[in-house]
């Protein structure tokens, strides 16, 4: 339960300092942990595939690009092309994807107060999607690199839908459930929206598209990383520095008041933000869904309940998460390859069933 907002000046400060307090109950350990879990899936991410590389070869590769190490790589020029050009790319897009996304779910949770909250349950995903489908599909070839149409047509789908979702369970009749089903009937109709704006394109186009709304890494060199990059920075810095404000959120818009916080501001900046972060990751990626969900509720079993913890190592072990499910879309088929989306729904929507057959409160 949250205080009334007739609760004392130093009732709130205590509940606000309690929050804030248990922020780094696992700090460390769950720090370690999480950098070793990303190298760990770097290096599997390096030498797994429908090719194999030894492992010596490639840090023996990646010792070689340093300079003054006199050390020479062990890998043929094929080997050091694959290694190079196209698993590196696709690695480093793939963690910072999970990165995003992971960020993005603990921070519509933290702002909603509602541990159940992520992008592809708000809808957010299916309303960036659809703008990047209409972006992708009617061939919108305007901009440069991080300011690509893309990105931006994502954006504002994005927006729209977390804007109609926040509408919804503002209603006279909300409920803590209210926004979590407000997002479901965005993510239908923006659902609903693709299929039909697939059915204006040639079938060649729609199939490619089709094949991007599973959710794929798929990268021919570091495009798409230059493009998602900024904005992970931008944006993940923005949460960064906000990740207090979501735990004095907690306490009520009154007492978040009282303690010199401007509520609605606040609660702007991370939505959008948030918002920006995902769009961002679904004009690369395609719907990748559940990593925004899964992810910030592991961390919460490291760390606490505390959001000065939460959202950086959310961007953390989402960065590992998606990192090794990539692998495992490399290689359970190999050499066909699985829709990473395909495999966070298998992941998630087990662990979604799960929170709600527990009777988790939606409201804390």
């Amino acid at each position: 339960m949250f205080p009334s907002a007739s609760a004392s000046s130093g009732e709130t400060e205590r509940n606000a300092d309690l929050a804030v307090g248990r922020a780094f109950r696992l700090p460390v350990v769950a720090v370690v942990v999480g950098t070793l879990a990303l190298l760990g899936v770097a290096i599997l991410s390096a030498t797994q595939g429908a090719a194999g590389l030894p492992t010596g070869g490639v840090l023996s590769a990646f010792l070689d690009r340093i300079p003054l190490l006199g050390v020479d790589s062990t890998l043929s020029d094929r080997q050091e092309s694959i290694l190079f050009e196209i698993r590196l790319p696709r690695m480093v897009l793939g963690m910072l994807v999970g990165g995003s996304l992971g960020m993005a779910g603990a921070a519509y949770q933290g702002v909603f107060r509602n541990p159940l909250a992520d992008p592809y349950l708000l809808g957010v995903s299916a309303g960036a999607g659809l703008g990047a489908v209409l972006a992708l599909g009617f061939d919108i070839d305007v901009g440069w690199g991080p300011f690509d149409a893309v990105p931006a047509a994502a954006f504002i789908g994005a927006l729209v839908a977390v804007t109609l979702s926040t509408v919804i369970a503002r209603g006279p009749g909300s409920s803590p459930a209210t926004l979590l089903l407000g997002g479901v009937a965005m993510a239908a109709l923006f659902s609903a929206s693709q299929t039909f704006a697939l059915q204006r394109l040639s079938e060649t186009r729609a199939r490619e598209v089709l094949s991007w709304l599973f959710g794929q890494l798929n990268t021919s060199g570091w495009d798409q990383i230059w493009i998602l990059g900024p904005y992970f920075a931008v944006c993940g810095s923005v949460l960064f520095v906000h990740r207090r404000h979501l735990d004095v959120l907690r306490v009520g818009d009154a007492e978040a008041a009282s303690l010199g916080l401007d509520p609605a501001r606040a609660r702007l900046v991370v939505v959008v933000a948030a918002s920006v972060l995902t769009a961002a990751a679904v004009s690369v990626s395609g719907l990748i869904a559940f990593v925004g969900l899964v992810v910030p509720h592991i961390v919460r079993l490291l760390v606490g309940t505390s959001y000065r913890a939460i959202v950086p190592l959310s961007a953390l072990f989402g960065a590992a998460f998606l990192g090794f499910v990539d692998v495992g879309a490399r290689t359970v088929l190999a050499p066909s390859e699985l829709p990473v989306g395909v495999i966070t729904a298998f992941v998630g929507a087990p662990f979604f069933a799960f929170i709600l057959w527990r009777g988790q409160d939606v409201s804390s």
